[in-house]
C-alpha cells in the first residue's frame, strides 16, 4: 500500500522546513485565559488566524468550520502525495492525540489538502484512515483551498514539473490548535514533541477550551 510505505519511511525522515511562514502576533495581554498554556507570543493580538471555511470532507460532503472544528482540533495543511514532511508531521500529531486520549481528552485531527488536483475525497480517506481514527481529510476547489490557507496564514505553491502526475507542493508546516466557539489557540512547529503538544493542549482544554 503506497500510503503505508510513505508513512513508514517518513518516520526516519529528516526535517525540512520548505515554504514555512513564521506566524507572529502581539502578546495576548492580561485578559487571555490561556496565557499560562502558551509557549509562543501568539495570542489574541491584532492578526487573526482561522475563520469561515467552505470545503469538501473525505466523504464528499460540503462542510464549514462548524463541522471541521466541532471539538478541539489540530489543523494541518498538507497533501497525501507528500513524500516526507506531511506523513511525519501528521504521525506526530496522531501520537499527541493518543497521549491526550489516554489522559481523557477528546481531540480531533484535520488535514486540509493543498493539492486539490490529486487529493479527491477517496484519496484523502485512504490516507487519514491509515493515520488515525480521529483524522479527517478536507479538499475542495483551488479557490476554496486558497481561501482556507489565507484564513490560516498558511502558504502553498505547486512546483513546476513537465510531468503533470508527479510534482511536489511547497507548503508551510505549522499545526494549528483550534477550539470550537473560540477559534485559534496556538500553533506548533515541527520540532515540538508529541508529549509537549499533549501537555500544552491539555492545558488549553483545562483552562476552558473544551
Amino acid at each position: 500500500m503506497r500510503i503505508a510505505i510513505i508513512i513508514s519511511a517518513a518516520v526516519a525522515a529528516t526535517a525540512l522546513a520548505g515554504g514555512a511562514w513564521w506566524v507572529t502576533r502581539s502578546g495576548a495581554g492580561d485578559n487571555d485565559p490561556f496565557a499560562a498554556c502558551r509557549a509562543s507570543s501568539v495570542g489574541t493580538g491584532v492578526a487573526s488566524i482561522g475563520g469561515p471555511l467552505s470545503l469538501i470532507d473525505e466523504n464528499g460532503e460540503a462542510v464549514t468550520e462548524a463541522e471541521i472544528i466541532a471539538k478541539p482540533t489540530l489543523v494541518y495543511f498538507g497533501y497525501t502525495y507528500c513524500p516526507d514532511i506531511c506523513p511525519t508531521d501528521n504521525a506526530r500529531n496522531a501520537e499527541a492525540i493518543d497521549l491526550l486520549a489516554a489522559a481523557g481528552y477528546d481531540v480531533g485531527m484535520a488535514l486540509v489538502s493543498v493539492d486539490p488536483e490529486r487529493d479527491d475525497p477517496e484519496q484523502l480517506r485512504d490516507f487519514t484512515d491509515y493515520l488515525h481514527p480521529e483524522a479527517m481529510g478536507y479538499t475542495g476547489t483551488l479557490e476554496q483551498i486558497q481561501a482556507a490557507a489565507q484564513a490560516y496564514k498558511a502558504y502553498f505553491k505547486k512546483e513546476e514539473n513537465p510531468d503533470p502526475d508527479f510534482y511536489l507542493v511547497d507548503h508551510s508546516t505549522f499545526t494549528y490548535f483550534m477550539l470550537p466557539g473560540i477559534g485559534f489557540a496556538e500553533f506548533f512547529k515541527r520540532d515540538v514533541t508529541p508529549a509537549e503538544m499533549a501537555e500544552r493542549i491539555g492545558c488549553f482544554i483545562d483552562a476552558g477550551g473544551a
